[in-house]
Formats: structure tokens, sequence, C-alpha cells
């Protein structure tokens, strides 16, 4: 088959620069190095796609955006030809499980309409997760066996480093970042689900530093009246002048890594999630993770994590600090970790996702 994988707008991605830039790039990579019997053609937006293309995936969804071209087909007429198979990659559907949270206004519905019939209109649905899965068979109403649930997996980079590597690494972002030497990490978003305002609460309560990595966390000029904002909003005004809180942002890769090795703990609080992937890249590090069971998370991480209750901060903030003062237990969690994610990869991902593509 001739597969065309189709880049969205660079400004859709924006909220989401490392989760579904992530999930591109590294299933690109991943297809290429596995797939051997398909041809790919990456395309942006379908510019200069040919008439002998068989199938396209959108590797991007959003409900309240037109992430999706609006034809009754979406695999015919905007490009032109013959009608083509297609596959969407839709990583969850929050917004739509918490409205309350999410409100989509007029305008954003009417879009979710569209969106939806042309979702409708896919040969089939990749998402991340079971939880995921569920989501979308009751949000969409599209039949069971036509959405795919295929497990990402953390990159390559994640991974736990060497003693000698980790002190020059230890050395090198204390100086950058002017981090202690134990902390607690958070890596994310700050919108309603990933419960920042809580994690905020209880790590004042046991007094003990928190490092956020994460765009938004460091963003100005935003609209503080938007409710998807309210949450980043609180966190920005709760942090500030506090030094038990140091926000770097954005923070590339190869310093992620380190991060994640450095680590006392990583912690992710959520009231859902679709997948979870820090969860992943802190496990393929050898950090301890501190998390809840809500949405996929419980499916992702199993028995390698310590659960707290999301909604309760008493909870969050025992659960954190029974991992960072007890050496014995984060050890503990650390192996079993390194063993879950064993159960993940990236070549696992792509041929999950070559199956969908054969199916339609």
């Amino acid at each position: 088959m001739n597969i065309a994988i189709m880049s969205p707008r660079v400004h859709t991605l924006q909220h989401r620069v490392r989760g579904s830039g992530f999930y591109i790039e590294n299933l690109k990579n991943a297809l290429l190095k596995y797939d051997k019997k398909n041809n790919y053609i990456f395309s942006d937006e379908g510019k200069g796609l040919s008439s002998d293309v068989d199938l396209i995936h959108y590797p991007y969804f959003e409900p309240f955006f037109l992430t999706l071209p609006i034809f009754s087909s979406i695999g015919r007429s905007a490009f032109g030809g013959k009608k083509r198979k297609t596959v969407v990659t839709v990583h969850d559907l929050i917004p739509l499980v918490f409205p309350k949270y999410f409100p989509r206004g007029l305008r954003g519905n009417l879009k979710w309409q569209i969106q939806k019939m042309a979702l409708k209109g896919s040969g089939a649905i990749i998402t991340d997760s079971q939880s995921s899965k569920t989501d979308i068979l009751k949000f969409v109403g599209v039949r069971k066996d036509k959405v795919h649930a295929v497990y990402l997996a953390a990159g390559e980079q994640f991974k736990r480093l060497k003693t000698e590597d980790l002190g020059t690494k230890n050395n090198e972002l204390r100086t950058k970042y002017k981090i202690p030497e134990k902390f607690v990490l958070y890596v994310g978003d700050v919108t309603w689900n990933k419960n920042l305002p809580r994690l905020v609460e209880a790590i004042k309560k046991i007094n003990i530093p928190l490092v956020l990595v994460g765009k938004a966390l460091v963003q100005t000029g935003f609209d503080r009246s938007n409710p998807w904002n309210q949450d980043l909003d609180k966190v920005q005004k709760l942090t500030e002048s506090d030094g038990l809180f140091i926000r770097l942002g954005f923070v590339d890769n190869k310093d992620l890594v380190s991060l994640y090795n450095l680590a006392t703990l990583f912690v992710m609080p959520s009231l859902y999630e679709g997948f979870g992937l820090p969860v992943l890249e802190a496990m393929s590090c050898g950090c301890p993770v501190v998390t809840s069971k809500e949405g996929s998370l419980a499916e992702v991480a199993e028995d390698a994590v310590h659960y707290i209750d999301p909604y309760d901060i008493n909870s969050i903030a025992n659960g954190i600090g029974e991992i960072y003062f007890n050496t014995d237990v984060a050890k503990e969690l650390s192996q079993k970790g390194l063993t879950q994610v064993k159960k993940f990869s990236w070549e696992k991902t792509a041929k999950e996702t070559i199956k969908v593509y054969e199916s339609v």
C-alpha cells in the first residue's frame, strides 16, 4: 500500500507540544524502521499528494477544532480523484467527558458535530488506551470493531543513565536550573484534568520542592478569563514567589531524561488521562511514580506505581511523602517501573498500527 501520514497545522499542536508532536514523530520513525511492505508519504495537509495513495492516516484529532477535512468522506474530494481509505488517531475525548470544565460554546459545538461526522466516515479509529476507546464508543457512536486501542511507548532516549553519566548531569542541571538535591518532578500541561492546584496544595503541606516542566507553566499573555485556563491562572498565582516551586517551562528531551533520572520521584495526580505518557517516561528512567487510577493510568501503570486519591489533598501529600522519605519503597517502585515499561515499545505500536491499516 501507499500510505500518507498527514501532518496537522502547526498551530493546532501548540498546546500539546510534547504529547501529539511526540506521537507523530515517533510513529513516523517506527513505521519506516519496522514496515518493509508498505510505502509511506509524509504530507503537510495533503500538499503534493499523488493519486496513487491508497490510505490516509490523520494522526491528530481535536473535537472542537477542524482537524479533519470537511467533506462527506474525508478520503475523497479534499485531494481529488479516487476515494481513499482513512484512519484517524483520537488520543482522548477528555473535553467531552468533562464538559463542565471544558465548555465548548456554540462554535465549539458546531465544530464537534462536523468533526464527529468526519470521524464516522473514517475506515478506522486508533486510540491510546481501552479507557479512551470506551469514551469514543460513547460519544462518537461507531461500531466497537472500528476503534482500535494501540498503546504508545516512551521514546528510546528515556532510559536509566549510568552512574558516571548521572554524576556529570547532576552538576550540569543543578547549575543550569538551580534545582535542589532532592525534589519531586511533574511533567505536563495545566489543564483541569491534570489536577495541579491540588498538587500544589499537597506540596505546601509536606514542604518539599516540586520541579514543574511544561510550556504552559511559564506562559504569559494568555486569556485568564477563559475557563480552559482557570487552573493555569490558579497554579501560576499559587506558586509565584514560593521557593518550593521551580517552574522550568519547556525542557528539551535531553535535559528531561536527566531530570527524570535525578528526581526523587515523579508525580502525576491526574483526574483523567487518555494514556499518561510521562508515567512511562519516568519509569523508563528508573524514577518512582506516584499517580492516580483515573482514566487510563491504572491500565498503563498496573502495580508498578504508588496510587493516590486525586480528589484528596491529604492522600496526594501522604503518597508523595511515603516515597520521598522512604528509600526502600522508592527503590522497589523503581525496579517495578523498569519491568513494567518493557511491555511497551514503538516496534509494537508500529506493528499494531499497520494491522489497523491492513484491516481497512
